[in-house]
């Protein structure tokens, strides 16, 4: 079966105050806060939280789980070690200058003749920003970030592995990535996307990390469609690996398996999107709730903590 991904779907973390957390991604970094919803599947009385570009096209997704009482985590093999973000070309020194004025000092760092941006949310998840050409700008503008200088999704990611080649091998031909080349003790696979579509892999195995706020959880790779899905389940399977049940997060389909480097990866689709709910215009101003879950609104507002898209202070200028 001939079938790769187009790349990054989204990348999933924990987190603690949710408040924080809209802080840090909506008011500081200007991306778009596209859904506030809860966690369906497993804790309902946390948020399920989702950042992107204007509409939350897939490749653009970072979602977190803010969930006050979580423990602190650490970075380390067996999950995303650090998130990229990409921008348009000529943005760092605006990047610079923003995160500086909010007491953020990002670190540069050139690896396969690229210039990043490394620093940590307020959690400590590591993130980068990297400059490229390649895909659309995104449209969305928030307190002073221009859409020529604005977030355009994923560069990609760095997967820390605790088995660095079992993990190469899930890439190339499970997710049918190519290998593009090694550099500074990283191996590259690029997929066909326009973004989200490149994967660095430290060569060297990574000591355990373990899971809290400031990890990542998992990281989704892309399936165009339903019937796509249905045939990703059947080629993981068939790679040996376990996939789970199907599982319906109402912006898309999903199933979960974990790599032989123990990062847990996710095939999701690329339908139905973040506007089935809510129109494309009001995303994310209102807590959306399955129809099953409605009668009991008021019991699961009154669990959670009130947040806010919010302009904060820094001088930006």
């Amino acid at each position: 079966m001939t079938l790769e991904t187009a790349g990054i779907h989204h990348i999933a973390a924990f987190a603690r105050n949710p408040q924080e957390n809209v802080n840090f991604y909506a008011g500081i970094l200007g991306l778009r806060l596209v859904k506030k919803t809860i966690d369906i599947a497993d804790t309902p009385e946390v948020y399920h939280l989702y950042f992107g570009d204007q509409s939350g096209s897939p490749g653009s997704i970072m979602a977190f789980y803010p969930w006050p009482d979580f423990r602190p985590g650490e970075v380390g093999g067996g999950q995303v070690g650090i998130t990229t973000f990409v921008v348009p070309p000529g943005s760092f020194d605006f990047w610079e200058k923003r995160l500086n004025s909010f007491g953020i000092i990002p670190q540069k760092s050139v690896r396969f003749q690229e210039s990043y941006l490394q620093f940590r949310d307020h959690e400590g998840l590591h993130l980068e920003i990297v400059e490229r050409e390649d895909g659309l700008n995104s449209e969305w503008s928030f307190d002073g970030i221009p859409t020529d200088r604005a977030i355009k999704g994923f560069g990609g990611a760095v997967l820390f592995s605790m088995k660095a080649e079992k993990t190469m091998h899930v890439l190339e031909n499970v997710l049918g990535l190519k290998k593009v080349g090694e550099d500074v003790g990283y191996a590259r696979f690029q997929s066909f996307g326009h973004i989200g579509n490149l994967i660095d892999v430290p060569l060297e195995n990574k000591q355990w990390g373990h899971g809290g706020a400031g990890t990542v959880h998992h990281i989704a790779w892309r399936a165009k469609d339903f019937q796509e899905h249905e045939q990703w389940f059947q080629k993981v399977s068939e790679g040996g690996y376990v996939p789970t049940h199907n599982v319906d997060r109402r912006y898309y389909n999903a199933f979960y398996f974990q790599e032989d480097g123990h990062i847990l990866f996710e095939i999701a689709t690329d339908p139905p999107g973040f506007a089935r709910d809510e129109t494309p215009d009001a995303l994310g101003e209102k807590l959306m709730l399955p129809e099953w879950l409605e009668p009991v609104r008021g019991k699961i507002e009154a669990n959670l903590l009130p947040i806010e898209v919010r302009a904060l202070d820094g001088d930006k200028r």
